[in-house]
């Protein structure tokens, strides 16, 4: 190693370059300030190369592959439709290489200064960059810490082999296995099961049955319904006992709810598991940085740690782990450090999952509501009756609103069916505000669309729905109309 013989110095430099790291550098940049990015990998992070891009590739092609049965029926498509894996890693890698090409370009025109190399902190205010035989050293006013986490395996599920895979790595394989087992009720694993039982594999959910589905207990149930309905086979396991490989076979050992052990046997056993936080190879807790038990950084509503001279956002921060997250904190953490007053409320951070059909979660459960003590007045409204979701023939679903009946504020919105994502941003939106019922009831809606169904799930609070089975009305309600 060669060591430099020059120190360098710079205003702001940001360590990591996923969705975060590079969102922060070019707001960075739009705001006058000078930025140095530092990746050790690939440009984009572990969200474009290996995950949030890569996984939503195959939900994409899964959810098309899905819909060729109604394709038939709109005489689109004859004789029998092939999955091609091959083609689909292909496309992955094009999406992918594109993407990055296009942050890559970003950065450029926007003058923020790129350095490849594993940095390290040397002190509070210097960090080192190695890379390959040269190490530079940087004093800096301000640092981002943007490395994200990665994901751990616990002890009872290391196989060391080719049959047991990590979340990223599925996506790797060159065949769709016969029979998917997966471990896990995080959102990244019910998309993987939905993806890969449309793309053709038999999948077997092992289900946490201490934390089942992470959503409303309607959307639970209805997930379920799907699930059966699409014979993916779910376990809910109390204990994992034991996990066995052989060269063309994985099995599960397991004690599920009924308290009674059983095996399961399959080709391949994916584990989406825990995640940690990406801060030890950075040697910056010697600096007594603060952190929580499970070593998240502590940072206040302007990103900034223990130590004012640095700054964490995303996955390396307490809280959920989701790139909307880190992009969030990303540009407000520079908007602070540029001299501005932002504002990081993740209140309503919607939990979505890309599953077939996909789901969304924002703001109160109807069960969280009620341990709120709030007077809590719910409707839901099936997709069913909805005219473009029957034209689409996209009818599994509904939109479930919970309200606070004393003062009509909307409280929750959960939707499960076709279109749900693209609804997400005005459920946030809806909820951010504080709308009433009012607020959502007094627009005209375009006809036909699957808009409508949030429209008539507010109208089902008090009975209103037109497209829903008859509710009587009380006269109470009917004074507020």
């Amino acid at each position: 190693m060669v060591v430099g013989e020059i120190i360098q110095e710079r205003d702001l430099i940001i360590i990591g370059g996923g969705p975060g790291g590079y969102s922060a550098a070019i707001r960075g940049a739009q705001l006058g300030l000078s930025v140095t990015l530092i990746e050790q990998a690939d440009m984009g992070g572990v969200c474009l190369n290996k995950g949030c891009i890569p996984s939503k590739v195959f939900t994409h092609a899964a959810s098309k592959l899905s819909d060729t049965a109604h394709l038939r029926d709109i005489g689109i498509g004859s004789g029998d439709e092939v999955f091609n894996l091959k083609k689909l890693l292909s496309y992955k890698t094009t999406v992918i290489d594109r993407l990055r090409s296009g942050v890559e370009s970003l950065c450029k025109e926007n003058k923020i200064e790129v350095i490849l190399g594993k940095a390290t902190f040397l002190g509070i205010d210097r960090i080192g960059v190695e890379n390959g035989h040269q190490f530079d050293i940087y004093v800096f006013k301000q640092v981002i810490i943007a490395t994200g986490s990665s994901q751990e395996t616990p002890s009872e599920l290391l196989v060391n082999g080719k049959r047991t895979l990590l979340s990223h790595e599925i996506f790797e394989l060159e065949e769709v296995p016969e029979h998917l087992i997966v471990k896990g009720h995080d959102y990244i694993s019910l998309e993987i099961a939905s993806s890969f039982a449309a793309l053709g594999a038999k999948v077997t959910i092992l289900l946490d049955n201490k934390e089942g589905y992470p959503f409303d207990e309607s959307i639970n149930k209805e997930l379920n319904r799907l699930f059966k309905k699409r014979k993916i086979n779910v376990i809910k396991v109390v204990e994992l006992i034991s996990t066995n490989e052989t060269e063309d076979a994985i099995s599960v050992t397991c004690i599920n709810d009924k308290n009674s052990e059983e095996k399961i046997i399959g080709s391949y056993l994916l584990f989406s598991g825990n995640r940690k936080a990406n801060i030890e190879p950075l040697g910056i807790s010697r600096f007594k940085i603060e952190q929580t038990d499970a070593g998240f950084i502590k940072v206040d509503k302007n990103m900034q740690s223990s130590i004012l001279s640095i700054y964490a956002i995303g996955d390396v921060t307490e809280g959920p782990l989701l790139a909307v997250k880190a992009i969030k904190q990303g540009k407000a953490a520079v908007e602070y450090i540029a001299g501005g007053k932002p504002e990081v409320d993740l209140t309503f951070l919607p939990i979505v999952a890309h599953t077939i059909p996909p789901i969304v979660c924002v703001g109160l459960t109807e069960q969280k509501a009620r341990d709120s003590g709030m007077e809590v007045r719910v409707s839901q409204f099936p997709l069913g009756g909805n005219g473009y979701a029957t034209i689409t023939s996209k009818k599994d679903g509904f939109i479930k609103v919970v309200s606070d009946s004393t003062t009509d504020i909307i409280a929750g919105i959960h939707m499960i069916g076709e279109g749900a994502i693209d609804m997400s941003g005005s459920f946030v939106q809806l909820l951010e505000m504080a709308a009433k019922e009012e607020d959502i009831k007094f627009p005209a809606y375009a006809h036909p669309g699957l808009n409508e169904g949030l429209l008539e799930a507010v109208e089902g609070l008090i009975g209103q729905a037109i497209h829903a089975g008859p509710i009587k009305i009380r006269k109470i309600d009917l004074l507020s109309i």
